[in-house]
């Protein structure tokens, strides 16, 4: 039986503007390989952040699924996603479902959430012909490089995340939630700390506060850990903010995120927070067989436009407890 081989054995090539790169070749059998070096490539990831290995050769989404699976043996079920995915496996997904031409901006995977993912898994089947690479940005030199009384207000106040789940954009309430029952979709609001309302249309509009800026469990790190901009107003496409506006009214959007106590985020403070994180962001593009994993809390993604097939499968595992991570403000609904 082989034994598990140490993380100092196993070295990741570090280069300004790339993530950390590990280069092996395993074309024969790629699942015995992740199980043998797992808690070696998990030490890797608490130390970087992420790590893109390179030379898997995965081909297909049973053998990348059988990857996924020894690496995260316990994946999470997506709930509370934004947009839909489709199921390869239980537990392993396709990426989320977005325009192509339309770049997906930082975050970090379903922050809103009281048990989001603490390790995100994305592996590449097919490589784009351009762009498409899932670019990643520490999220602590991202916190130190926002200014203090930012930082500050939403450390006080947390931030707000507001749903309104039609059938126009994202996904459905159905698809969310898991389910179509009216009173489980209430005990799970109730349970995860979720304000809701059934609008007369018979749509749900949701209200969920969270922790902007949280504590890594294991390094103790502050990270600037959210989606306040990604899921803002002004990160919508000009003509499609407009078009959503006009149909649904500017506090019935799909989606949107204010400060904690409800204020509205101007235009030029997400504007700052998208080049705050442009400026940090490192970027590797995507090689057909690649698997990346990323430390969800001390790292955020992004995914870029592209051009030409792309199919990349993910996986969540290790789910966080806010509460373990030291939130403030106490999270809570609204």
């Amino acid at each position: 039986m082989p034994h598990p081989m140490p993380a100092s054995l196993l070295e990741a090539d570090l280069h300004p503007g790339k993530p950390p790169i590990l280069h092996t070749d395993t074309p024969d059998d790629a699942p015995a390989w992740a199980d043998e070096h797992h808690h070696a490539l998990r030490t890797l990831v608490t130390e970087h952040g992420a790590l893109l290995i390179r030379g898997l050769h995965l081909r297909d989404a049973d053998q990348a699924s059988a990857v996924l699976q020894h690496l995260a043996p316990a994946p999470m079920t997506d709930k509370e996603a934004f947009a839909p995915r489709r199921t390869y496996t239980p537990g392993v997904y396709s990426s989320s479902a977005w325009p192509a031409n339309q770049p997906m901006c930082m975050h970090h995977e379903l922050s809103y959430t009281l048990r989001p993912p603490g390790l995100m898994l994305f592996a590449c089947l097919t490589a784009p012909t351009t762009g498409g690479a899932t670019a990643i940005a520490d999220a602590s030199a991202v916190l130190q490089a926002l200014p203090s009384e930012l930082v500050h207000r939403f450390e006080q106040e947390g931030w707000l995340l507001t749903r309104t789940y039609n059938d126009e954009i994202g996904v459905s309430c159905t698809e969310a939630f898991g389910t179509d029952d009216r009173t489980a979709i209430e005990d799970y609001c109730r349970t995860h700390a979720i304000d809701f309302a059934w609008q007369s249309d018979g749509s749900l509009r949701t209200r969920q506060r969270r922790p902007a800026v949280t504590a890594h469990p294991v390094t103790g790190r502050r990270c600037w850990f959210n989606q306040i901009a990604f899921l803002n107003e002004w990160t919508i496409e000009p003509e499609i903010r407009e078009y959503l506006t006009d149909i649904h009214g500017a506090d019935h959007l799909p989606f949107n995120t204010r400060f904690g106590e409800g204020d509205p985020i101007g235009e030029d403070i997400i504007r700052l927070l998208n080049d705050t994180y442009t400026a940090h962001t490192t970027r590797e593009p995507w090689q057909s067989g690649d698997l990346m994993l990323v430390d969800n809390l001390r790292t955020a993604h992004s995914r870029e436009a592209y051009q030409g097939p792309r199919e990349v499968l993910v996986a969540m595992a290790e789910p966080l407890h806010l509460t373990d991570c030291t939130p403030t403000p106490e999270v809570s609904p609204r």
